[in-house]
């Protein structure tokens, strides 16, 4: 229960309303402005909800300014140091990390339901052969839901984690059909003997015509990308999700909606946009002269990889992934990768840079998770859709969550409306 009160003062009238004041665990209090409507006749205006609480949740925590990212309590580099992604999807999902016992029944009902429905496999072909991939997955995720009308009840929890399991497991087999799709190479079906991320590997990589072997590296660093991509609080996919899924709609809907959302190159996009950016600069000598552009205001030239909308300080993904960057590219011989050199001199001279540093514009994930998925061989038009594979664990816990809640409402946002005020219609015959 709210203890703390936050005295409303309503110059015109003069009348006082004291609003509650809701604690959490740790972060901000929040100020509950449920009444601010019924009592005062108003709404707050707060564009792009950069001061607004959507929602209550247990699932993750973010403190922009210290630069902390915890899931259910345990900071993000311990998880990517002793975790995997599988135990971290658990741990989303259910609130606590499992036992052993726990965990391999949770990894067996992952492994094995891969597989996706044939007439789904067939949709692929529907699509041109340079669809881009997330219209190719937006649109057979949502076409899931055609096809497990048995386990569909939002409010059957039984049902619910049904779902959850099978979004998760079925999703890289989705993305590597896509690509497969994009090559006009046969799809290679899922091995209930490989774990996450090395099926995942095998699915985009492997032909018929000779085995694939997978570098244990690169499994291990993809393992890495999705666990630090598994959820970020309320961002807009989520939140996506959360307004989708409130209507009651069916999960496969609202976590297409979801991927739709994070389709956007402000979102999901950023790490292709970075080495976009590198590419444009050219070399090290560029580097000063592009660095004025972006300080010139008239210009429109953006310094990608660098700031976050949350944190105000280190995005601390960014230090882990920095690291698991020079592994990867050192074992696949691909150290003196000339876009590595030049983001790491980017980032020393932007960090030693006033202009940067009063700004507090500091490398974040998407920095160095480019640098990564091309040197694992991933083409940049499945960037986002990796991003997708990661972040359908944050989404479902959200839905899960939302869904379990009692209280839950439909998300409808209001607006301050600027438009023309009341007019009478005039027949065509007499406007002018």
């Amino acid at each position: 229960m709210a203890t703390k009160k936050f005295e409303l003062l309503d110059v015109a009238s003069g009348k006082k309303t004291d609003l509650p004041v809701r604690s959490g665990t740790i972060g901000p209090d929040v100020v509950d402005i449920g009444a601010l409507n019924k009592d005062h006749g108003v709404f707050t205006f707060d564009p792009g909800f950069m001061a607004t609480a959507s929602t209550e949740s247990k699932i993750t925590y973010i403190d922009g300014d210290a630069g902390v990212l915890m899931y259910r309590g345990y900071p993000i580099e311990q998880l990517a140091a002793h975790s995997s992604f599988v135990e971290v999807a658990y741990l989303l999902l259910n609130g606590e990390l499992p036992d052993h016992n726990q965990l391999a029944e949770f990894n067996v009902n992952i492994q094995r339901h891969t597989m996706i429905n044939e007439s789904l496999l067939r949709m692929f072909n529907g699509f041109h052969y340079n669809a881009h991939p997330m219209a190719q997955v937006s649109a057979i995720v949502a076409s899931m839901s055609a096809f497990y009308h048995d386990s569909m009840d939002i409010y059957n929890p039984r049902h619910r984690e049904i779902f959850a399991h099978r979004i998760i497991a079925k999703l890289p087999t989705i993305a590597a059909a896509a690509y497969k799709h994009s090559l006009g190479q046969p799809f290679i079906y899922p091995r209930n003997d490989l774990g996450y991320c090395a099926n995942l590997l095998h699915m985009f990589y492997a032909v018929p015509c000779e085995p694939y072997h997978i570098d244990p590296l690169a499994a291990q660093a993809l393992d890495l990308l999705l666990i630090l991509h598994a959820d970020h609080e309320q961002n807009a996919s989520t939140s996506t999700v959360r307004l989708a899924g409130s209507t009651g709609a069916n999960p496969y809907a609202a976590i297409s909606a979801g991927v739709s959302a994070l389709w956007g190159p402000a979102h999901g996009g950023a790490n292709e946009a970075v080495l976009e950016m590198l590419e444009e600069i050219g070399t090290v000598d560029n580097i000063p002269k592009f660095l004025a552009q972006v300080k010139d205001k008239t210009s429109n030239v953006k310094l990608m990889g660098f700031g976050h909308r949350v944190y105000k300080n280190f995005d601390p993904r960014a230090k882990i992934i920095r690291e698991m960057c020079h592994k990867v590219l050192a074992k696949m011989g691909r150290a003196d990768n000339p876009l590595l050199e030049l983001a790491q001199r980017l980032e020393e001279i932007a960090l030693n840079d006033e202009y940067f540093v009063s700004r507090k514009l500091y490398p974040n994930v998407d920095y160095y998770s480019g640098i990564i998925y091309s040197a694992l061989g991933i083409p940049r038009s499945l960037f986002t859709v990796m991003f997708a594979i990661a972040r359908t664990a944050g989404w479902v816990s959200h839905w899960q969550e939302m869904i379990g809640d009692p209280g839950m409402k439909i998300g409808r946002p209001r607006q301050l409306y600027t438009g023309p005020g009341k007019r009478e219609y005039v027949d065509i015959s007499k406007r002018g």
